[in-house]
């Protein structure tokens, strides 16, 4: 599914996440800071992830495989209730 803007294509993937894009996504493949694995632990179950990967400016799928990864690790709980960025 491709969304036509302003002539800039948008490619979705089979589950409805926005690819990779390099205007949307400058984060990409960039070390995660401190402040963004907060925001990602303490929003992601408040939104949509697509919206989430865009505040980020990262891919949806990165996001995606950071939240599970974190929730393997047992860091999950600890970046969700930091409250030192986001309180």
């Amino acid at each position: 599914m491709d969304i036509n803007d302003d002539s800039k294509v948008f490619q979705y993937d089979s589950s409805g996440r926005l690819k990779y894009h390099p205007e949307l996504h400058e984060n990409h493949r960039k070390t995660w800071s401190l402040d963004e694995l907060e925001y990602l632990c303490k929003f992601h179950h408040a939104g949509d992830l697509n919206d989430m990967s865009l505040a980020l400016g990262r891919p949806t799928t990165a996001c995606a495989m950071k939240i599970s990864y974190l929730k393997q690790q047992g860091q999950y709980e600890f970046y969700r209730k930091l409250d030192k960025y986001y309180v």
